[in-house]
């Protein structure tokens, strides 16, 4: 078949305006403020072969993983058929923490016999603010994966169009907002359908012919552009090390190492040398090792171009088995998700700042503050369950200085509303605001975190997985770091300091201050 360019962008974006509108679909339809607020979530289209064709930009820590869900969905529950949609969270089977619910339908078209052939697959995955475990939220320290939450293996949550009751009930009968997980899911569903019928009717424009064609042409062009990227990066070997704070059960830091080794148009990046899996909460699967390593090349790219698997073709990657960035069953995972993602993201772009300083901005805060509280709602007389996480500083750029306030690298949600926030739920927002001066000097100043204040209106339950409290986000160039970050809880007139993980009682009337931390700072102050 023959190749045009200007046909090729045509199905390009029609592809990324269905992920897009499964999105859209997924946030307006859903229950709980972390999809419809923070827009925690991830939309994408798949081939037969379960190779990611597009994905809306969405959740940068879901690029490399989803299509591990899709393959274990895939392997373990066919045959499928028309109106099967198949559900999982298992990290160990291509999802990230837990609380990551992923669904995966199929997508069939039918020939000039009308007979159904299975054509590619659409999944979306969203964060649930419970998913049951040892602590409302289920992301606290644990010691093993069965204390984080209900591990679903992939199973058929939908059977031909039909509700399997048994497995929504199984699942509802293990979370503490059973009525919110179920129009979480049901919102995911939805979405599923959304982007079953936009390919349908793609295909019925195209040609299933032509769809096929220029999908495979989509991921070639991926993988072509990433290869001229890796061709303007000089040969050689980049090295570099970070630390996190602590797994929250012990309190040595946990190296993670990375060597990037760039040969013509391939890039090898090897993690042999990062810590061991450890005993908290702090383990990354093999798929968030994945995604990271996939943003940070995706975003030196710098052009308009599709998120598909074509991205990583000209990429290996190498993790130790049994380790921080490739831990093994059951080790637990709820923080590895989305802190440990976020140090892989600084150690890559520490190693290469030395390959193509032009590019690389200074670390940014390097942490999602993660904070989940629990309890009893007594002004609804209904059990609540709230996650959030915290923006920070941005590093400093090349030519520009980090922006304030946003979240960075491996998260692309937003902050919750102080007005959404306090309708739904039995708290109370103090303070909101930028941490003035939080940011790295040098010639481009970091960017500053925030200060955001909390107040509880009934006891509840808090766990905190936060990073840089005690390690800064690192300058480039000869600039300074970012402040670390805090976490204080104020009770009876004592400010009492807080880990940066750990699992806490409050009472009415307490109050939670975290100060989030800035990004670096890049190059040396020019004082004259």
């Amino acid at each position: 078949m023959s190749f045009d360019p200007v046909l090729l962008e045509v199905i390009r974006h029609a592809l990324s305006a269905i992920a897009d509108e499964m999105g859209v679909v997924l946030r307006k339809a859903s229950y709980s403020p972390n999809i419809k607020e923070r827009r925690d979530y991830s939309c994408a289209i798949f081939d037969v072969q379960g190779q990611m064709v597009s994905q809306a930009a969405h959740i940068p820590v879901h690029l490399g993983s989803m299509p591990l869900s899709v393959a274990a969905a895939i392997q373990e529950c066919s045959p499928l058929f028309p109106g099967d949609q198949v559900i999982l969270n298992d990290p160990y089977r291509g999802g990230t923490h837990l609380p990551d619910i992923t669904i995966v339908a199929p997508i069939f078209s039918s020939d000039e016999n009308s007979t159904q052939k299975l054509y590619g697959f659409v999944a979306s995955r969203a964060h649930h603010a419970d998913i049951g475990g040892a602590a409302a939220g289920s992301m606290t320290i644990s010691r093993e994966l069965f204390q984080e939450g209900l591990i679903i293996p992939p199973i058929k949550l939908i059977e031909r169009g039909a509700i399997n009751q048994a497995v929504l009930d199984l699942i509802l009968s293990n979370v503490r907002t059973p009525m919110e997980r179920s129009g979480d899911l049901m919102a995911q569903i939805a979405a599923n359908l959304r982007g079953v019928e936009r390919m349908k009717e793609t295909i019925g424009r195209f040609g299933e012919q032509l769809v096929t064609h220029y999908q495979e042409e989509l991921l070639a062009y991926t993988e072509r552009i990433t290869r001229r990227l890796l061709e303007n990066i000089p040969n050689g070997v980049y090295a570099f090390t970070d630390y996190l704070d602590n797994d929250g059960i012990h309190d040595d830091p946990i190296r993670i190492s990375v060597k990037i080794t760039i040969e013509d148009n391939s890039a090898r990046v090897d993690f042999t040398g990062s810590a061991e899996q450890v005993t908290g909460s702090m383990n990354a699967v093999y798929a968030i090792t994945l995604s990271a390593v996939y943003y940070v090349f995706r975003s030196l790219i710098g052009l308009d171009i599709p998120n598909n698997a074509g991205c990583m073709r000209p990429v290996t990657v190498i993790t130790p088995p049994m380790s921080v960035v490739d831990a093994r069953h059951p080790a637990p995972v709820a923080g590895g998700n989305v802190e440990t993602s976020q140090r892989i993201v600084d150690v890559l772009f520490g190693a290469l700042a030395e390959a193509v300083p032009a590019l690389v901005p200074a670390a940014s805060q390097g942490t999602m503050n993660n904070i989940t509280i629990g309890g009893w709602d007594p002004y609804r007389n209904t059990p609540f369950a709230y996650y959030e996480t915290i923006a920070g500083g941005a590093g400093a750029r090349p030519s520009k200085d980090g922006l304030s306030a946003v979240h960075s690298h491996m998260t692309n949600t937003l902050n919750t509303p102080v007005e959404a926030l306090e309708y739904t739920y039995p708290l109370r927002v103090l303070r909101y605001e930028v941490r003035k001066g939080s940011g790295g000097k040098g010639k481009y100043q970091g960017g500053d975190g925030i200060i955001r204040e909390i107040q509880f209106l009934a006891p509840a339950e808090v766990s905190l997985i936060t990073e840089r409290r005690l390690i800064q986000p690192y300058g480039l160039n000869g600039g300074s770091p970012g402040e670390c970050g805090s976490n204080t809880l104020f009770r009876d007139g004592r400010s009492l300091p807080l880990p940066g993980k750990g699992r806490l009682q409050v009472g009415s009337g307490d109050v939670l201050l975290v100060l989030t931390p800035g990004g670096g700072g890049f190059g040396l102050l020019d004082d004259g």
